[in-house]
């Protein structure tokens, strides 16, 4: 039986398409939370917000080492540590880990998710998103 790796290459082209598709759920959750009624479920636009988040650090592991998390969301964090050292301020990565936290949650829980913490979460973002530019 072979083992799966958690990482996969890809080519060099990779990263910007990534940060493209980053780019999109991060407004697709911007437009979701301006658009949201008082006492809706925001577990989506939370998705979305993950999946941003996920899309933001495959874009900086694909430039900077041409490979990506695959499977285990959770690992993405140790991934990016890994090929930026020292470059990944300690701020980042914690924002990362909790961005990741909510995967299974909004994904495949029950629970509906506030407006308001859909608000935080959505900062949280675009603090990361914001500093992926800014390294990327």
């Amino acid at each position: 039986m072979t083992s799966q790796s958690p990482r996969k290459t890809v080519d060099v082209f990779y990263w910007s398409q990534r940060l493209e598709t980053a780019r999109a759920f991060l407004r697709s959750a911007q437009q979701d939370v301006v658009l949201a009624e008082p006492g809706q479920n925001m577990s989506p636009a939370v998705s979305q917000i993950v999946l941003s988040a996920i899309a933001f650090g495959d874009s900086l592991t694909a430039k900077r080492a041409n490979v990506v998390n695959q499977q285990d969301h959770s690992a993405a964090p140790k991934l990016l540590r890994e090929k930026l050292g020292n470059a990944l301020p300690q701020a980042q990565e914690r924002r990362y880990r909790r961005l990741l936290s909510h995967k299974d949650a909004v994904q495949y829980g029950a629970k509906p998710v506030t407006l308001p913490d859909a608000k935080m979460l959505l900062a949280e973002l675009e603090e990361f998103s914001n500093w992926v530019d800014s390294v990327i």
